[in-house]
């Protein structure tokens, strides 16, 4: 049911049953490496290349998920998936391996928020019985598409971002136990002229203040109603900006329940320099960290919003601003 101008109010409150996160080597030194369901050592998994990693990846976070829900590729009715990569390569290999009916998206390290409200209004629709949405960054390969290869050792601002090297993947059913899915605010495309592919928190920032505003006014509930409000992969410029935006709008979050994705991931001393990002940096922390909490009692509501730089190699050389979005996702215990 479509709530205000932007909003989608799921009344069957579809499902997660199951859900897994698989990461890399620098991830399993981080601080939540003990909600991942399969960590690996080798960042290149054995591939022969970073992109055959990533897909690796993918393949495994679904694979899981399916195993953990006692259920069969067969059983999957629709796979949601986007990734960064150009065509979003590891989403549509990934397809190719799981062999369900496929939609493949692209809002960037919005993906997985996105894929998660669209799979719910397929099941709260009764367009689907059984949806899987997943997502996947890799360090490597998205270096090397959107920035330097990391082996060109270009020495990063203290506003880049660390690309998560990771999977995540959530199986959504019509009925059963696990977190349900109640409500999804759609994003807008929002630009503010930013160009640089560095600065990803700062571009992204207005895009997900406007989302987290749309969210309130067309549920009209305030931010006390739930535990916790976490943003995808705004690092730590991007979150305090988004908090003082918020603020000057009118809508205050306390600092207690307001976080995002690319600070929970790792360390403080990891040398992440502004925090995680990337795909796999929201997928993981909300499917495996957050998911988790929910199941042990600690958190009831969370709200998660997942935001997106939707430039590209070919945009940047042509000087082009970075339209940013972010979708948000609301996640109860029945």
């Amino acid at each position: 049911m479509l709530k205000g101008h932007q909003s989608w109010i799921f009344n069957s409150k579809p499902v997660i049953i199951s859900s897994a996160a698989v990461g890399g080597p620098f991830e399993a030194e981080g601080a939540i490496s003990e909600d991942f369901d399969m960590l690996h050592q080798d960042i290149w998994l054995g591939q022969d290349s970073f992109e055959k990693a990533e897909k690796k990846l993918l393949e495994q976070a679904c694979e899981i998920s399916i195993q953990k829900a006692n259920m069969k590729k067969e059983d999957i009715d629709f796979f949601i998936s986007g990734d960064l990569m150009n065509q979003i390569i590891s989403s549509s290999f990934t397809a190719r391996t799981i062999g369900a009916p496929y939609l493949g998206i692209f809002g960037a390290c919005s993906s997985s928020m996105e894929g998660l409200a669209i799979g719910s209004l397929l099941i709260d629709s009764k367009s689907a019985n059984y949806v899987l949405a997943g997502a996947s960054s890799h360090n490597g390969s998205v270096e090397k598409q959107f920035r330097y290869p990391t082996e060109y050792g270009s020495q990063k601002p203290p506003t880049a971002q660390w690309t998560v090297t990771g999977a995540g993947a959530a199986l959504l059913a019509k009925e059963g136990k696990g977190p349900r899915v109640t409500s999804a605010t759609i994003g807008r495309v929002i630009d503010m002229g930013l160009s640089d592919p560095f600065n990803m928190g700062a571009a992204m920032a207005p895009a997900a203040v406007d989302t987290i505003e749309a969210h309130f006014r067309d549920l009209n509930i305030e931010p006390s109603y739930y535990d916790l409000i976490a943003t995808g992969d705004l690092g730590t410029i991007g979150h305090q900006i988004t908090g003082d935006l918020l603020t000057d709008h009118g809508l205050h979050i306390p600092k207690d329940i307001f976080n995002d994705c690319g600070l929970l991931i790792y360390k403080k001393e990891q040398p992440v320099i502004a925090g995680g990002s990337g795909c796999a940096c929201s997928a993981t922390v909300t499917y495996g960290h957050l998911l988790n909490r929910m199941i042990k009692g600690e958190l009831n509501r969370i709200l998660v919003i997942a935001t997106g730089a939707l430039l590209s190699p070919l945009s940047y050389q042509q000087k082009e601003s970075i339209p940013c979005i972010a979708h948000a996702v609301s996640i109860e215990m029945s």
